[in-house]
Order: C-alpha cells, then structure tokens, then sequence
C-alpha cells in the first residue's frame, strides 16, 4: 500500500502540493469544456510555481494529452476530421524541426508576435481564407506544436484560426480538443525520443488525467447551457486575457 502511495505521489512534490495540483487539473479541464480553451496555459502557470522546471513542459503534455482526449471523446460528434488532419500534418512538421528553429527564434518575440496575432484575428476584421480555410489549420499545427514544446501551452494559436471557420460553441471545443489532442501526442513523442523520463511521474500524471476528465464532463455541461452569444463573448474574453498574457511576458523578458 505504501509503495502505491509513493507511486502515485512523486518525492518531488509535498502531498499538499501534489493535491493542489490534481485540484487545479479538475478546474481547469473544467474551464476548456466551457469556454473551449485557457485551461491549458492556466494549469501551466500555476504548475511552474509547484514543480521542477525541467519536467514542467513534458509532464503538462501528458496531462493536456489525457484532457484534450477526454474533451474529444466527449464531444466526438462534432469533430470535423479534415480539420484535424490538415492540423495533424503541420502538427508532424512542428515537431520534427521545433529544436532547430527554436534555438535562433527569441523567446520574447515569439510571445509578443503570437499575442498581436491573437489580439489581431479576434478583435480586428474576420480572416478571409475562402476555401484554404481548413488547410490554414496546417500552418496552425505546425505553429502550435512548435510552439508547444518550449512554452508548453499554444493553444492560442490553433484557436485563432478555428475562430474564423464559423463554427458553434460544440463544434469549436471539439475540434479545438481534437487538434491539441494532436499538438501534444506529437509533443510527448518528441519529448520520449529525447529522453525525458516520465515514469517518475506517471502516477501523479494518472490522477491529474482522471480529475481532467470529471472537470471536463462538469464543463460540458456547462457549454450545453450556454448560449451560443454567451459562448463568443465568453472566448474573446478569455483569448483576450491569453493575448494580453503573452504580451506581458514578452515584454518583461525584453525589459528584464
């Protein structure tokens, strides 16, 4: 019994810390079903505050994996698959030259860039892709997923273009989950094949996916009885405060 405790509580982290952490995936699964993103860059900044830098980035892809799979499977029926897999291959891209391009990409710029570019597809004039709508969801996974591994949550990036597809609120959060699914299942694989050692983790990573999923089943219900006017007032909302975020951190860092 003891030893399945020290499995699934890493020496790492304190229990308090370790509870914290569950708590928070709950919440936050719970907020990406409602409103169809933001869980994932919230879980992020409140885990750097909590565990060691160097597994941050790759035990937050696993638990964003088991959400955003959680998320798709229960609004499956919304899924648009040629969006998905327009995103799935650039996705492969991201991953494949994301270490060569982010060693001569600065930091600082890439999070004011992505910021603007939110700020830009949200509040400005509607993108107008015509009928390479869809495939501009290539340059979004290839972008998103490079992103993904060294910032750990770009789901900004993908939502932006979801965004001017004109989807409804169900059919926006499942694909939005979809193709994260995507970003972060490509991720994790780059992250194994580099060496990370998630075994360590894996318990802790377990309880985080199972309070993911009952917060994303609470969300779900959540988005049911939203009104679709509520739901894009509520995602300009919370692609704003995203935006401003990365904004933020992008000038402290040119400051600092």
């Amino acid at each position: 019994m003891s030893s399945l405790l020290d499995w699934f509580f890493p020496d790492q982290l304190s229990l308090a810390v370790t509870l914290i952490m569950i708590v928070v995936s709950f919440v936050t699964s719970a907020l990406t079903a409602a409103v169809g993103l933001g869980g994932g860059l919230a879980l992020i900044a409140v885990m750097a505050n909590l565990m060691p830098a160097a597994a941050l980035v790759p035990v937050h892809g696993v638990v964003q994996l088991g959400s955003n799979a959680g998320r798709a499977l229960v609004q499956v029926r919304h899924v648009d698959w040629s969006i998905v897999l327009w995103f799935a291959i650039g996705a492969v891209f991201g991953a494949a030259v994301g270490g060569a391009i982010a060693v001569n990409l600065p930091d600082a710029w890439l999070r004011l860039g992505i910021g603007c570019f939110v700020l830009w597809v949200v509040w400005g004039k509607p993108l107008k892709l015509g009928q390479f709508a869809k495939q501009a969801m290539g340059f979004a996974g290839f972008l998103g997923t490079l992103m993904s591994m060294f910032f750990g949550a770009a789901g900004p990036i993908g939502a932006s273009v979801l965004s001017t597809l004109g989807l409804t609120r169900h059919q926006f959060v499942a694909n939005q989950a979809a193709t994260a699914l995507i970003m972060h299942v490509f991720k994790v694989i780059a992250f194994g094949v580099l060496g990370f050692a998630f075994a360590p983790w894996a318990g802790l990573i377990i309880l985080m996916i199972i309070s993911g999923f009952a917060g994303t089943l609470v969300g779900s219900q959540l988005l049911g009885r939203m009104k679709e006017s509520t739901f894009r007032v509520g995602f300009k909302i919370v692609m704003t405060l995203l935006a401003l975020n990365l904004l933020w951190q992008g000038t402290s860092r040119l400051m600092a």
